[in-house]
C-alpha cells in the first residue's frame, strides 16, 4: 500500500481532445475573419474619400439645417438644396471648416464637411449674363427687348 505517482506516458484521449480543440479554434478564426471582411466590405460601400479643401475655395452650403431660416420662402419641396457659393475662411480640422457667411445666415460659421460641396462654376454657354443697365432720365433701368405675353 504505497503511494503511486502519475503514469509517465502519453494520454491518447487528451491528445485527441487537444487536437480537436485546435481544429475548432482554427475554424472559428476563419469564420470570424470572413465575417469581419464581409462587414468591412458592406460598411465601406457608401463611404468615399474626403475632399481636401483649401482656404479661399468656394463651396455650396446645404440647406438641410437651414429650414427654420427659410420659413418665408417657397415650399420645402421647391427650396434650393444648396446655397452659396461661400468662401472658406479657415480649415479647423479634417471634418470642420469655417466659412465667410453673410450676416443674414444665422448659423455658426464652423460647419461640418458633410454639409458642404465644392462649388463648380457654370459652363460658359450656361452662364446667366445680366444685360447692361440703361440710364433713362437719370435712373438705371433695363431695356426690354420684347413682351412675350400680351
Amino acid at each position: 500500500m504505497g503511494f503511486e505517482g502519475r503514469k509517465k506516458g502519453k494520454y491518447v484521449g487528451v491528445e485527441k481532445f487537444v487536437k480537436k480543440m485546435k481544429e475548432i479554434q482554427e475554424e472559428v478564426k476563419a469564420a470570424l475573419k470572413k465575417a469581419q471582411d464581409d462587414m468591412r466590405k458592406y460598411a465601406n460601400r457608401k463611404r468615399s474619400d474626403i475632399d481636401e479643401y483649401k482656404v479661399g475655395d468656394l463651396v455650396m452650403l446645404s440647406t438641410k439645417d437651414l429650414k427654420y431660416q427659410m420659413v418665408g420662402r417657397r415650399t420645402e419641396k421647391l427650396t434650393e438644396r444648396f446655397v452659396g457659393p461661400y468662401k472658406i475662411k479657415e480649415i479647423v480640422s479634417l471634418n470642420a471648416i469655417k466659412l465667410e457667411l453673410p450676416s443674414i445666415v444665422r448659423i455658426h460659421l464652423v460647419v461640418n464637411v458633410s454639409r458642404i460641396h465644392r462649388y463648380v462654376g457654370q459652363v460658359e454657354r450656361q452662364k446667366k449674363e445680366q444685360p447692361a443697365l440703361v440710364i433713362i432720365e437719370g435712373e438705371e433701368e433695363w431695356e426690354v427687348e420684347r413682351i412675350l405675353n400680351k
